[in-house]
């Protein structure tokens, strides 16, 4: 243990090495795993397994060990899922790469965490070419049938499972994986996270967000980010149910696909979410099938919630991020209706706490730093003891993002505490200058954030997607209007700017540094004190 020194689901009842893909493979061998969204190729549980198998084997004979970093660049497939049971098989530790990244912030990475073997996916083997890493093989040599090493590579079968041959147990306490974090503002950091951390966040879910065998859940998040991998896919996985793939969003795509598999949930992005309600086949489809749809990774905006309640569909926000499972939170869909931008009350095995600039708790309806504990913490950041010990603290992730806790005991989060402004010593939350600008007609998106201001300090700036536009200073305006309407003064964006869409990160979230950069090498349409 590197991060945390207390545990919150304590004593040794998990402290057994066990292997839940191999038991689910066993009871429900036939049951369909994985299907690929974009090819309708199916995968049962005893197919996965042995496919896991097969791999595992031909990682050893590649000399992989336990503790080696097993690397993957790939976009979504069911590889991800082969190549993550492999490494449990050895205790090797399943490292998933940015495909999105350039050449330069790849070697970066491979520099940081050296893998003992990489995969790239065959539309990326230009890219290694230019890599300081050489051990690199095609991921088509993770699937049965197209390595002829494995011709002899027994079957799985009701009677029989294949089997593999390792002398040493992988406790829970072995690192499984490590998700690299966005850097927005710096260099990745590696978060690593135990089989404990994962497999707590998978009982979690199951558990609070009542999972079963018949859910199924599309794959939209890329997998090689937490919100891809560990939101919805392993833990749907876990309670024996459905994954389907998609290698790449496209919102109509993705809609009729939630159509023809009768998916159940699905979890996307707001920056995703915009797309899908802006197409037609999303105004005609009823969804019969869908329990809910699941919000994550950034504050979702009003004008999305008027959508989804327009047609009554069931809606709600969640909140995580790389180091805490990243599901921490449960709401009804009813309850998100009536409090929107609510993500609820904590999960059956986490607890929460809302803490100031001193540690102390803080009492209901004052803002804090979101605090989690819980066992399905991350382990510690790669070769970064500092870091870690700046993120954990008595046990407990200090998240720097901002909450509140009303008198239900319900959470909302603000965003982060460093994007919290300081205008003429008043405190401004983005979050909530942003859901009254959304309400302006025709906004698309929007982003509200701080530049330096002699008088002010910081001042409140926004930052917009409208429609096409004749008079820009008109309805920059029009907007201060609106939002005198409903803040107070020193809310009140002193400048708007306007772009044809707005940057994004890696994994669809609004880009705030990036905007940051355009707009300060911009000229000012307009200011007001």
């Amino acid at each position: 243990m590197h991060g945390r020194q207390q545990r919150f689901v304590g004593g040794d009842v998990m402290n057994l090495e066990w292997n839940w893909l191999k038991k689910r493979a066993s009871i429900h061998p036939d049951k369909t795993a994985v299907i690929d969204g974009d090819t309708g190729k199916t995968w049962s549980y005893g197919q996965l397994y042995e496919e896991s198998i097969i791999c595992a084997q031909m990682l050893k004979r590649k000399g992989v060990l336990s503790g080696d970093r097993v690397a993957i660049l790939a976009p979504n497939g069911v590889e991800y899922l082969i190549l993550l049971f492999a490494c449990r098989e050895l205790g090797a530790i399943f490292v998933p790469f940015n495909w999105r990244l350039t050449v330069y912030e790849l070697n970066r990475l491979i520099e940081d965490c050296t893998p003992r073997i990489m995969f790239v996916h065959p539309s990326f083997h230009t890219k290694t070419k230019e890599l300081t890493f050489t051990e690199c093989f095609s991921t088509d040599k993770l699937h049965r049938g197209m390595n002829e090493e494995e011709k002899e590579a027994p079957s799985f079968t009701k009677q029989s499972s294949p089997t593999f041959n390792n002398s040493d147990p992988v406790p829970l306490e072995k690192p499984c994986m490590m998700i690299y974090t966005g850097g927005t503002t710096g260099k990745p950091k590696g978060a690593v996270l135990t089989y404990r951390s994962v497999i707590t966040n998978s009982l979690n879910t199951i558990a609070t967000w009542s999972l079963s065998e018949n859910d199924i859940t599309a794959t939209v998040m890329p997998m090689f980010h937490t919100g891809g991998i560990n939101a919805l896919t392993l833990p749907v996985l876990h309670a024996g149910g459905t994954i389907v793939i998609y290698s790449a969003f496209d919102p109509i795509q993705i809609i009729r696909g939630l159509v023809a598999y009768k998916c159940t949930n699905v979890l996307m992005v707001p920056t995703m979410y915009r797309n899908v309600i802006e197409t037609e086949e999303f105004q005609k489809e009823p969804f019969s099938h869908m329990k809910v749809f699941l919000s994550g990774g950034a504050p979702c905006p009003v004008t999305i919630y008027d959508a989804f309640a327009a047609k009554s569909l069931p809606f709600k926000e969640g909140y995580g991020l790389t180091e805490a499972g990243p599901n921490n939170f449960f709401i009804c869909p009813d309850v998100a209706k009536r409090k929107r931008g609510s993500v609820g009350k904590p999960m059956l095995l986490n607890d929460i706490k809302l803490v100031d600039d001193e540690g102390k708790d803080v009492s209901n309806g004052k803002i804090g730093e979101l605090v989690i504990y819980g066992d399905h913490l991350f382990d510690h950041y790669w070769q970064k003891n500092k870091e870690t010990r700046e993120a954990v603290k008595d046990g407990g992730l200090h998240t720097g993002d901002l909450a509140y806790q009303d008198e239900d005991g319900d959470y909302y989060i603000l965003g982060r505490k460093k994007e919290m402004l300081l205008s003429g010593g008043e405190n401004v939350y983005p979050l909530e200058v942003e859901n009254v600008i959304a309400a302006f007609p025709q906004i698309q998106e929007v982003a509200v954030i701080g530049l330096p201001d002699e008088k002010w300090g910081e001042r409140v700036v926004g930052a917009v997607v409208m429609g096409e536009i004749v008079e820009k200073e008109e309805v920059e305006l029009a907007i201060q209007k609106h939002c005198r309407e409903k803040l107070a003064p020193y809310k009140i964006p002193k400048e708007i700017y306007f772009f044809d869409h707005l940057p994004k990160t890696d994994v669809g979230k609004v880009h705030k540094k990036a905007i940051i950069d355009s707009i300060q090498q911009r000229k000012r349409i307009h200011k007001i004190d």
